[in-house]
């Protein structure tokens, strides 16, 4: 019988005195509250007890799972457990962490994949969760009486997804599995559990960029119209069961004379928000963030300060660093996009040294040879690869530098490391997890190059993404598809674009996975 207590009660056994004898090995907790002598020297045994009989029998019979899922529902295997000690997990998984006298309640779950059972202190966001989604409360309804937005609400539920106490319909974002020839990948980057709008407000710039991939003239869109694309992306999240961002981007966004109203009823849906643009005032920051903070404010740097000036305009590096400081006070989330060329190659590194205490995120991506851009000089293919390594060298001892480019997964794959999942994360994105929303309602499959999937004016979002033309971007170069790491990678169809390639057969000019012997990336 001791075996029996030790395998059901591995941690209370170790506080159990020897010769220690339990009839029905089941009723533990019970026998230990009425041993008053036990209890004296260790209180918390009898809840302990509790505990790891409830995980005992979550580990030999976990309750079935449902084959689909309509809506979201709490875990059938989900239980609560209200103790009279805190920190009974932690002890469960350290010894020296001894419980300490306070309610709490426990939240218990079956493994996933064979691994065992979970628990951990319910917080208050997992207990909204659970009582939303059991009480079936709207969320607005919900926010309402809250005081907090439909972000927090949708961001506390999303969060209970994401620790198991809620399960939610499968998003339909996802990539057939014909489209993998590795298990591993295809567990990791088949589906999409966001999507992204990047929403090009104005074409009115404060900027003339000399690589600006479009000028060109456009029609903006009245208020009306945004909050008639904010309807249809409404619709299109429900659709295809997935969390939905806005980057607002341009031009710039801060431009467009209804950004805010746009803003606050984006914000009021439940969607995450993020700014690509330039430079603002303190003030114009503090009346973003009275409505929501974004997820990040993106800005643009092009090297150290005379090569960026020479492309941004006098000042702009100056001006750059200053907001970067007021992002920083206001916490919120900084980024800093580079657009690689020759004539910035070698500012990259000493760039990222220079902004490594000052921005959350550096990153760069490749030239795009469209609009202005086509004026400037690529980087000659024949030196990618050895920037890349250098690149990825500096990243392991500066965090800020982020890895985008999904070419970085051919080294990765040398190295035997992690893969990433690239310019979107899942390697190329276009049309996948990610489309571009022009200000006259053009839609299209990637901003930096003209890829037009249909209007948003004329048709839904959920119309044009299910086209046979969104299809045939989301499916890639064929150049590409005999490459183990194409789910990941793909290269750049707007690189490729601007080196007159067939973006649906032609491989990545850059790509230099065919050095490594025996590999098939089709070119």
């Amino acid at each position: 019988m001791e075996t029996d207590l030790k395998t059901v009660y591995p941690r209370t056994a170790t506080w159990l005195p020897p010769g220690f004898r339990c009839a029905e090995i089941e009723k533990l907790p019970e026998l230990l509250l009425k041993h008053h002598e036990l209890l004296r020297q260790t209180p918390f045994l009898a809840d302990l007890a509790t505990v790891e009989l409830a995980l005992h029998r979550l580990s030999r019979s976990p309750p079935p799972l449902p084959e689909t899922v309509a809506e979201t529902i709490i875990h059938p295997g989900l239980e609560l457990l209200e103790v009279e000690w805190k920190r009974l997990p932690d002890h469960l998984d350290d010894p020296e962490i001894l419980p300490a006298a306070e309610k709490c309640l426990l939240l218990l779950l079956p493994g996933n994949e064979n691994r065992k059972p979970r628990i951990f202190t319910a917080g208050n966001a997992d207990l909204l969760a659970l009582k939303i989604v059991a009480e079936k409360i709207d969320p607005e309804e919900a926010a309402s009486e809250g005081g907090v937005s439909i972000a927090a609400i949708e961001s506390t539920i999303a969060a209970a997804v994401a620790k198991g106490l809620l399960l939610a319909p499968p998003s339909k974002i996802r990539r057939p599995a014909e489209f993998f020839n590795d298990e591993r990948l295809y567990r990791r980057f088949s589906s999409s559990q966001m999507f992204t709008l990047q929403w090009h407000l104005t074409q009115k710039c404060d900027l003339h960029c000399r690589h600006c991939y479009d000028r060109s003239r456009r029609a903006e869109m009245s208020l009306g119209q945004g909050l008639g694309v904010l309807e249809s992306l409404d619709e299109f999240r429900r659709l295809n069961n997935v969390g939905v961002q806005v980057s607002f981007s341009g031009g710039n966004p801060l431009l467009y004379p209804h950004f805010f109203e746009l803003y606050e009823q984006t914000v009021r849906r439940g969607f995450q928000t993020a700014i690509l643009g330039n430079t603002v005032k303190p003030s114009t920051l503090e009346e973003i963030v009275s409505i929501e903070k974004p997820q990040f404010f993106q800005v643009s740097l092009e090297g150290l300060k005379d090569h960026n000036d020479s492309i941004r305009g006098p000042g702009h590096f100056d001006g750059v660093v200053g907001f970067l400081r007021e992002l920083r006070k206001m916490n919120i989330y900084s980024m800093v996009m580079l657009t690689l060329t020759s004539g910035n190659l070698k500012d990259v590194l000493p760039l990222a040294d220079f902004l490594g205490d000052k921005v959350d995120l550096f990153t760069f991506n490749r030239l795009a040879q469209e609009g202005a851009g086509a004026d400037l000089v690529p980087v000659n293919p024949a030196e990618y690869e050895d920037f890349l390594k250098d690149y990825l060298a500096a990243a392991a001892r500066n965090p800020c530098m982020s890895l985008k480019d999904s070419l970085f997964n051919i080294l990765l794959q040398r190295q035997g490391t992690e893969l990433i999942g690239g310019c979107t994360g899942y390697g190329c994105g276009a049309a996948f997890n990610f489309l571009s929303l022009l200000s006259d309602g053009e839609v299209h499959a990637c901003r930096k190059m003209p890829s037009l999937l249909g209007n948003l004016f004329q048709e839904s979002l959920e119309e044009i993404y299910q086209s046979a033309t969104a299809a045939k971007y989301r499916s890639r170069s064929t150049g590409c598809r005999q490459c183990e790491i194409h789910p990941v990678c793909g290269g750049c169809p707007a690189v490729s674009r601007g080196y007159g390639l067939d973006i649906f057969s032609d491989v990545d000019p850059y790509c230099f996975k065919k050095k490594d012997p025996a590999v098939g990336n089709g070119s």
